[in-house]
This record gives structure tokens, sequence and C-alpha cells, in this order.
């Protein structure tokens, strides 16, 4: 068993997560972004997915060693988010980040490692783990760090389909 604050420092990204949240604490005027705001966007999903950038160039390239890699991380990742939601007392805490850093892997996995697949990968991604559609949505009910994970790997995969039908369309 892992301890509970060795699962929080490494689902919080080494505490990442925690710099937006308290960026927005700083900074009430933000909460005029809409109501809720401050629960609705934290910016705790995007420092995780710039951390999933930043950590990409550190996977095999090799598809089946990254497949093999992908697949370890997300099962590693649902394990320590499951530990860190009981440590939090909080379903899917917006800190918990470690299910941005594979969702956006997913999302670009196995696919050319250029800068435009990279940055348009980043964006959709984003756009696709915060609108939440049917039915990767749905995998948010999973118990757990299943569900804490599985619905950004969900997105991942909806984003990576789009992808590769940008890249045969020859748009990236």
């Amino acid at each position: 068993m892992i301890p509970p604050a060795l699962a929080v420092a490494i689902a919080t990204g080494g505490y990442i997560s925690y710099i937006p949240v308290r960026l927005l604490r700083l900074a009430p005027w933000l909460r005029r972004l809409g109501p809720n705001a401050d629960a609705r966007w934290t910016g705790a999903g995007f420092a995780g997915t710039l951390l999933g950038w930043a950590a990409l160039p550190l996977l095999p390239r090799e598809p089946r060693l990254f497949g093999g890699a992908l697949v370890a991380a997300i099962a590693a990742a649902c394990w320590v988010s499951g530990i860190a939601e009981r440590a939090f007392g909080q379903k899917d805490d917006s800190r918990i980040i470690i299910d941005e850093v594979v969702g956006y892997w997913t999302a670009v996995s196995l696919l050319p490692r250029t800068a435009a697949v990279l940055f348009a990968g980043f964006i959709l991604f984003r756009i696709l783990d915060t609108i939440k559609l049917p039915p990767y949505r749905w995998l948010e009910r999973l118990p757990g760090g299943l569900g804490v994970v599985m619905d950004d790997v969900g997105a991942g995969i909806v984003a990576n389909l789009a992808l590769r039908a940008a890249l045969g369309r020859g748009w990236l």
C-alpha cells in the first residue's frame, strides 16, 4: 500500500495543481467570470495538461513500448487517484491532475510528435475534457480512481481520433 501523502504528491503532479487553485483564491476578481467560476475552472486541469506535454519526451517513441507505458501510466493513475481522492475526502478533487497527464498522452498517442500535432492535441484535449461529451462523461460515474481518470482517457481517445482525421486530410 502506498502512503496517502505520497499518492497525493503524485496525483497532484508534485503539488503543481495547488498553484492555480491558490492564485484563483488570491484573485477574487476572477469569480466575475460567472457563478461558481472558481468551482468550474481552477486552472489545475490546464496545469495537468501542461505537465503531460512537458513529460511526453520521457515516454518511448517505439509504438509498442509507448502503448505499454501508456497502459501502465493509466493503471497507476487510477490507483493513485483513488487513494488521493480518499485523502481529500472529495470525489474527483480538482487538485488531482494525473488524469489530465494521461489524458493528454492518450490524445497524442502514436501520432507524429510535431509541434502542430502536439499543440492541436493540447487544445483539443482541453476543450473535450472541459465540455465532457457523452459517452465519456458517463465514465466519471465509475468508482474511485477509475472514475477520476477514465473520463480524461475518453476525452483523449476522442481527441486522438479527431487528430488522426485532421492528419488524414492534411490539415496538420
